[in-house]
Parts: structure tokens; C-alpha cells; sequence
């Protein structure tokens, strides 16, 4: 009898939200502590933090009002590139004062919570699913959080830009995905959302207005020609970036296993047009769980064609993924596509699994972006052949 008073007390407490909430916020903080203790990592001979990813956005805010060229090279504040957009650098301006530790926790903390309350506006899905997304997606999001990546915030902006459209609220869904495209590019995939809804234009009216404050909002501490000259800069070290890379992607995994050396443009526009044909299905956009299927494919598609995706990109795949399993009943077939993305999505670049089939399997082979390209096309199968 105890050991079932206390099953079932257990099973209430991990059925709460607010404990959820208490375990991401509790999570999401000892991860960035132990981050921020870590000391100092060496590239080049020069010492640079783990947290790395932190420290670009913070100085890339002093770097715009000095006036100074964000995309160029700082090997003495920070390793790699800003590759955001110079409203970004702005924005991040209430963290960057800060000192690193607590700039740090609460940059981590905004990820988990944007996406925490995105997955919990989601209609169409009850409490118990919604739960079940949050718990999978637990680790995925620790593995971006540890990199101090914005990932987490660019799938919470998508499901609340889908939650906003759902509700017929174009404002808000112009805005929340007007602000992750100059965050992440690639986000830009979400706007084919609103060709699901029948005020569509409406929406885009107010995302050209929103994309128009976010461009000019740099004018508060540029000049006109210093954030022209911002914006070609940005463009050229994208087009640069967008030449030495493959990624944890469709393009990496068509390299690794078959040696085809297909052209990024060929691989993106091949997806693009599958992802297209989603929208010829006009008479199921009423259907909920159509909408919720075209969502979920667009949040692994923004990532498995993004030749430059990495392990911390991948929440917002298995965002999508966990959307897609845990709206529908359960199926066999489904489970297995489910855990093979548990296991090499989310568990590989983790301490539980094995470290020779990490690097002697998983890295090679680009184990981590199989299981989500087999579940898009499983998800694209669905989209075009179920009534």
C-alpha cells in the first residue's frame, strides 16, 4: 500500500506544470553555473570561457554602440563570429550590463522559459501531452543551454507565432516571428504557417512592419550609413559561412553515407519544395491536427536544411518531433522512430552514452540528424496521404 501511495504521489507531482517549471528553471541554472565554472578553454593559444556563445552576444552589444563592424573577427574577446542581426546586438543590451554569472543564468533561463510557456499555449493539445512534450524535449534543451545557445527562445517564438495564428491574433504572430527571424535566418521557413489561415494578408502587413522596426530599431545608436554598412557586412560573412559547412543536416548525412557532394542550394530547394506541397492540401486546413503536423514539419525542416546546424540547433527538431508523436495515438512504428531520436538526437552528445560510438559512429555518420530526416519524411507521408 506505501509503495503505491507513494507511485501514485509521484506520478502527481511529475504531472504538475509548476514542477516542471521548478525542475527547467532548477536545471537550466546549474547547468549555466557549472558552465561559468569550468574556466577557460584554449583555441589557438588563446584562453577563451565555455561560455563562449554568451560572450559574443555581450560583446557584439558594446562592439555596435563603439561603432565597430560586428561581423569582423575579435579573437581577443571572443571565439568564431556574431552571425545575428544588429537588432539582436541591441536587444541583448539588459544582459550584456550585467556581470557574466548572472547575465549567463538569465539568458539560459529566458530560453527555457519562452520555450516552457510556448509549449504550454499550444491548443489543440491537452494537458497530459503537453507535459509529455516538455519532459522529452528536457534534455535536448539542456544540450543547447550548456552552449549557451539561443535555440531554445527561436522554438519557443515559433510555437507561440502558431499559438498566436491559432487565436487569429496576426499582431502578435507577426511580432513573435518578425523578432526570431533577426535572431536566426532560418526561422524565416515559419511564415509558411500562415497560409494556413484565411487572414493571411493581414498577417503579412503586420510582419513587413515589424521586420521594418526590428531593421531600423539599430538607428537608436548608429547612424544610417554605419548600419548600412552593418547590414552588408552581415550579408557577406553569411555568404562566406554559407560555403565551409554541412552540418548535422540532410546535406551532411547525403556526404557521409552515399559520398554525394550535392550542391546546398540543390538540398534546400528540393526540401523546400516537399515542405511546399504540404500547402496543396487545402481542404484539411481546418483540421487541427493537420495544422499541429504542418508545425511540427516545419520545426525539423528549419533545422535538417540548415547546413550549419548543430547539436545545440537541435531542440527545435525534437521540439517538432515531440509535437508530432504526442498529439496523435500511439503507434508502434511511430515509438521506434521516437526512440531512435531519444537515444541519438538526445543522448549522444551526453555523458550516458557510450563515448566510442559517439566518435567512432555518431559524429562520422551524422547519426544525431538521421533519426529527425526519417521522421519528416514519415511526417511529410502523413501531410500528404492521411484524410
Amino acid at each position: 500500500m506505501a509503495k503505491t501511495d507513494l507511485k501514485e504521489k509521484l506520478r502527481n507531482l511529475f504531472s504538475r506544470f509548476n514542477f516542471i517549471l521548478f525542475i527547467y528553471v532548477l536545471v537550466i541554472i546549474a547547468a549555466s553555473v557549472a558552465e561559468y565554472l569550468k574556466g577557460v578553454k584554449v583555441f589557438n593559444r588563446i584562453e577563451y570561457t565555455h561560455y563562449n556563445n554568451f560572450v559574443i552576444f555581450k560583446q557584439s552589444f558594446y562592439n555596435l554602440i563603439q561603432g565597430k563592424n560586428l561581423y569582423s573577427a575579435y579573437p581577443d574577446l571572443f571565439w568564431d563570429y556574431f552571425k545575428y542581426s544588429p537588432a539582436f546586438a541591441l536587444l541583448f543590451a539588459p544582459l550584456a550590463v550585467l556581470p557574466d554569472l548572472a547575465g549567463l543564468i538569465i539568458w539560459n533561463v529566458l530560453n527555457g522559459l519562452v520555450l516552457f510557456f510556448a509549449v504550454r499555449s499550444l491548443p489543440h493539445l491537452s494537458d497530459k501531452q503537453k507535459m509529455l512534450i516538455l519532459w522529452f524535449i528536457l534534455i535536448e534543451l539542456l544540450t543547447s543551454v550548456q552552449n549557451a545557445q539561443s535555440n531554445g527562445l527561436m522554438a519557443g517564438l515559433v510555437l507561440f507565432t502558431f499559438t498566436a495564428l491559432e487565436h487569429k491574433n496576426e499582431n502578435a504572430a507577426a511580432l513573435f516571428l518578425s523578432l526570431s527571424v533577426f535572431i536566426k535566418l532560418f526561422s524565416g521557413a515559419a511564415v509558411l504557417l500562415a497560409l494556413l489561415y484565411p487572414r493571411k494578408w493581414k498577417f503579412a502587413g503586420y510582419f513587413v512592419l515589424w521586420s521594418v522596426v526590428f531593421t531600423l530599431l539599430p538607428l537608436a545608436v548608429l547612424s544610417p550609413d554605419q548600419l548600412l554598412e552593418l547590414y552588408k557586412s552581415w550579408l557577406q560573412l553569411l555568404a562566406a559561412d554559407h560555403t565551409i559547412s554541412q552540418g548535422l543536416s540532410v546535406l551532411g548525412w547525403l556526404n557521409t553515407w552515399f559520398g554525394w557532394m550535392v550542391s546546398k542550394y540543390a538540398v534546400v530547394i528540393a526540401g523546400a519544395v516537399v515542405l511546399l506541397l504540404s500547402f496543396l492540401r487545402k481542404n484539411r486546413y481546418e483540421d487541427s491536427q493537420f495544422r499541429l503536423l504542418v508545425l511540427a514539419s516545419i520545426l525539423i525542416w528549419m533545422v535538417i536544411f540548415n547546413h550549419k546546424a548543430e547539436s545545440p540547433t537541435y531542440i527545435i527538431a525534437m521540439t517538432g518531433i515531440a509535437i508530432w508523436y504526442f498529439m496523435q495515438p500511439k503507434q508502434s512504428g511511430n515509438f521506434i522512430l521516437l526512440l531512435l531520436a531519444f537515444v541519438f538526437i538526445s543522448l549522444s552528445p551526453t555523458d550516458l552514452f557510450p563515448a566510442v560510438i559517439r566518435r567512432n559512429l555518431v559524429t562520422p555518420y551524422v547519426l544525431k540528424a538521421f533519426p529527425a530526416i526519417l521522421i519528416w519524411f514519415r511526417i511529410q507521408g502523413q501531410i500528404f496521404l492521411d484524410r
